[in-house]
């Protein structure tokens, strides 16, 4: 008979990774205007206060235990703070289009990982699904290429951005798969709420530091509305949305869903930036999202009496 799908657990996945990809350009406004661990500060600040009632551990869910302490903490240093650094400094010391090759390789990032650490057995299918994902956002990234100054990539620490780019693969893939241990013990709200409250703790001093020479008379209102939804929809919205789904999707499977981040920004910068989409990037989405129905479409479990010995 049929499996049961997770519908609904899909697409939470696919709309935490596709609103992350839509406020992409936000953030790049938005460091133009703040330095960048004051920005960080303000976010999970903000967003700690939205989520303070999400603090509060529920009726009915066990206390905290020493490990799962420390699987929260992981969860928020490499996926939050540790994810950001790399990421932000090894854009500055490499190329964008560096970033959006390198990053590609998070699906099979995350299947190596689950692999390793959870044990989870990844389906033949599973697979070719994380294979379409990685080829097609790599082909998204190569077909930027031809549009890029022949001199864009000629940074002369532009391996250490590399390396810096691909330890950021690595922070995330390891946020995925964390969250996967603790989705099944702690709500995702209080995950959420949690997480944040950690990343507050680690940037506070760094984020202190620069608020101090940091004019704030200069800050117009829109700005602030736009810092606020920033902070809602990063450190909130996608961050519940994402350990709801979680929850019921192993996380080699919930890894391919990382693909709607470059989908959904390019869809923004066709939609309101007024891009076009050439004809090898529109087949890499293609290839992308049927990585994605590869990856979730429905199978038949056997029967009882099949797998009875």
């Amino acid at each position: 008979m049929p499996t049961h799908t997770p519908w609904l657990d899909y697409l939470s996945l696919a709309a935490s990774m596709a609103l992350v990809g839509s406020y992409v350009g936000l953030s790049k406004l938005l460091v133009t205007l703040f330095p960048i661990f004051l920005l960080a500060w303000l976010r999970f600040g903000i967003a700690a206060v939205a989520m303070a009632g999400w603090v509060r551990r529920p009726v009915g869910e066990p206390p905290l235990d020493a490990r799962r302490r420390r699987l929260l903490f992981w969860e928020s240093f490499l996926g939050n703070f540790l994810f950001s650094i790399c990421m932000l400094y090894g854009v500055a010391l490499s190329t964008a289009l560096a970033a959006g090759v390198i990053m590609a390789a998070l699906p099979g990032a995350v299947a190596l990982l689950s692999r390793l650490f959870l044990r989870e057995r990844i389906a033949p299918r599973v697979l070719a699904g994380i294979a379409c994902a990685v080829g097609g956002i790599a082909l998204v990234s190569f077909s930027k290429a031809a549009a890029t100054a022949p001199g864009a990539a000629t940074q002369p620490l532009a391996w250490l951005g590399n390396l810096l780019l691909l330890a950021a693969v690595f922070c995330e893939a390891s946020y995925v798969v964390i969250g996967k241990q603790l989705t099944g013990h702690v709500s995702p709200k209080r995950i959420s709420a949690l997480v944040n409250l950690w990343g507050l703790a680690l940037v506070t001093p760094l984020g202190l530091w620069q608020a101090l020479s940091f004019d704030f008379s200069s800050v117009t209102a829109p700005t602030w509305g736009l810092l606020l939804f920033y902070a809602l929809a990063a450190s909130m919205v996608t961050v519940w949305l994402w350990m709801t789904g979680l929850r019921h999707v192993p996380a080699a499977q919930a890894g391919v869903f990382t693909v709607m981040l470059p989908l959904s920004a390019a869809a923004v910068g066709v939609g309101f930036l007024g891009e076009s989409v050439s004809p090898p990037q529109a087949a890499a989405f293609a290839l992308a999202l049927t990585g994605v129905v590869l990856a979730t479409w429905p199978q038949r479990r056997r029967s009882a009496a099949a797998v009875r010995p």
